[in-house]
């Protein structure tokens, strides 16, 4: 187990995708999110706004009558497209990668559909987190997926996969362990790296929510270990940034809107440290 050496996340920094001036709308990533439930309905309208601020298009599908009350809730969210169910399938071909679990229950409806999904497009790029990693069959997850959980989650894939050790990780896909001190593991690499920071505040519900749509949307142009550090790194580095100003009295509102002044900030820090 290793520090993300500072080294490392520069390197990172320096090769994450940005835009160029000349690009039009689709070149710089296609992210669809499925999540939500009718339980859970506001979980996923986290990962939905942090993610529009980084890529082109976000698409996001979920339960019927999740839909009709995103449908509602429209004049809060004009950046994405609602995906209906029976056009699911082909928005899964156009986008860059999937999330898939934010706000979804464990139900089996949940389970059905994520297994059904991860089957028929393996070699799809994934972001596979919270009431969807709880009700997959491990055996799916592959090089092309990022899992995200916390640490009974972990638990949880390790009872179903003995493969799903952290102490241990041999999993073919790749994972952002989530907690005070994050835990990143690859399929490439015997050791996982750790990622300090963040602070109390970030107990509060929506911000795994945030975390799951950021990592998402830098995959759509980058690859699984890159995205995974740096969405680690800019989450926690937002959650002190608000420390700062506000102490723990932040929600994960707050979280979206400070996440990409920070990561323009650590990347313009990125670009003059390779110039030094």
């Amino acid at each position: 187990m290793t520090k993300a050496p500072n080294k490392q996340l520069q390197l990172a920094l320096q090769q994450l995708y940005v835009p160029e001036p000349t690009s039009h709308k689709g070149q710089n990533g296609k992210l669809l999110i499925i999540g939500g439930s009718e339980l859970f309905h506001a979980a996923s309208k986290w990962s939905l706004d942090v993610a529009s601020k980084i890529v082109d298009m976000v698409f996001y599908s979920s339960v019927p009558s999740n839909n009709r009350l995103l449908a509602e809730a429209k004049g809060n969210f004009w950046n994405g497209i609602v995906v209906k169910r029976p056009d699911l399938d082909s928005y899964i071909r156009e986008a860059d990668v999937v999330l898939i679990g934010p706000g979804m229950d464990r139900s089996l409806y949940t389970r059905l559909l994520v297994n059904r999904l991860l089957r028929r497009y393996q070699a799809k790029k994934w972001v596979i987190d919270a009431g969807a990693l709880q009700m997959i069959n491990p055996k799916l997850l592959g090089s092309a997926h990022i899992i995200t959980p916390h640490h009974q989650e972990m638990a949880l894939l390790q009872g179903k996969n003995s493969s799903f050790n952290e102490n241990n990780y041999q999993a073919k896909c790749y994972c952002l362990l989530k907690g005070p001190v994050d835990k990143i593991f690859s399929p490439k690499q015997a050791e996982s790296i750790e990622v300090a920071g963040g602070n109390a505040g970030m107990t509060k519900g929506g911000t795994g929510d945030v975390l799951a749509g950021l990592l998402a949307a830098l995959y759509c142009k980058n690859d699984a270990l890159q995205s995974c550090l740096i969405a680690s790194h800019i989450n926690k580095k937002a959650g002190e940034e608000l420390y700062k100003r506000q102490g723990h009295y932040f929600n994960s509102s707050d979280l979206v809107e400070t996440i990409p002044l920070v990561l323009w900030e650590e990347l313009d820090k990125a670009k003059r440290q390779t110039k030094a």
